[in-house]
């Protein structure tokens, strides 16, 4: 499935919010924050997920360091965005580890993620 561009968070109120009322999963390498919108729009169509990925300097090294980690990243929501739940935002925050870690290896965290996210989804709800 393609990242579209409709799916990039990129205000900074709906970034402070995904970080406010959003719920935190540690993972390894990267800290994910959820946060769900309604799942279906005012015309009645379903919501995709939204994305933005962090990198800091402190955090993950230099430029190059963190465009890498921010570029594997995005690729692992890309292929798993289907794992999320209907009108998620996603903040993604980068960890050193995250260029460390073998790409299989994130890709399997993040997928554990999606399902927590999914049971905590359906036990609220």
């Amino acid at each position: 499935m393609r990242f579209r561009t409709e799916q990039h968070l990129r205000r900074q109120t709906e970034i402070r919010a995904v970080r406010e009322k959003g719920e935190r999963l540690e993972c390894r390498s990267f800290t994910a924050w959820c946060h769900r919108r309604q799942p279906v729009d005012d015309s009645g169509a379903t919501r995709l997920p939204r994305l933005v990925v962090a990198a800091s300097i402190a955090a993950v090294g230099p430029a190059v360091q963190r465009n890498r980690a921010k570029r594997r990243l995005r690729e692992i929501f890309r292929k798993h965005q289907d794992l999320l739940p209907a009108g998620c935002d996603l903040l993604l925050v980068a960890r050193a580890a995250v260029n460390r870690r073998p790409f299989a290896e994130l890709d399997q965290v993040f997928v554990d993620a999606c399902g927590k996210m999914n049971r905590t989804a359906t036990t609220k709800s």
